[in-house]
């Protein structure tokens, strides 16, 4: 076993629990904080040359991560996209690379409309008394509020790490 192959471990292990904190707090809360904006960016920026990646390939990352975010805020100017939103998918089109981070985003297009379907039904229903006082679940079923999209984030993220150079470098 390499270095190599510990620091990408340590790196998926890493990017995979933040994809699963950023769409949990997201359905909780409706935020994403940039602690694990941050988090996510230092974690692929110390991880990668040690996982052998080339100045290129992070380079590529970086350019795929800057497209994202430019992208992203004319969707937070739009009201499309919330900022948490759009700095979160920036961050793990940088995990991603340039070759992976289509895939990434048709995915969070399918699983953001499964999820907005979804609670546009869950929205149609009556909710039971005991859920209106958890305050998560009411700010879920209010119609005027948004739609968790940090959910549809982390999941794409965790369906698309599998295809990176990430994965790539254990085999």
């Amino acid at each position: 076993m390499t270095i190599a192959f510990f620091a990408t471990i340590i790196a998926i292990t890493f990017f995979s629990l933040a994809m699963i904190y950023a769409a949990v707090m997201d359905v909780l809360t409706m935020k994403i904080g940039n602690e694990l904006i941050l988090f996510l960016l230092f974690t692929c920026a110390v991880f990668a040359p040690f996982a052998g990646f080339s100045l290129a390939q992070i380079g590529f990352g970086l350019i795929a991560a800057l497209l994202v975010f430019f992208f992203s805020v004319a969707f937070f100017v739009m009201g499309w996209i919330g900022g948490g939103d759009g700095k979160l998918a920036s961050v793990t089109a940088l995990w991603m690379g340039v070759g992976n981070t289509f895939q990434y985003l048709t995915y969070v297009a399918l699983f953001g409309g499964i999820l907005t379907l979804g609670l546009l039904m869950f929205r149609s229903l009556n909710l039971p008394h005991a859920l209106k006082d958890t305050l998560w679940v009411a700010r879920l079923h209010s119609a005027n509020s948004g739609v968790p999209y940090g959910a549809a984030l982390g999941l794409a993220g965790l369906f698309a790490i599998k295809d990176t150079a990430w994965f790539a470098s254990l085999i």
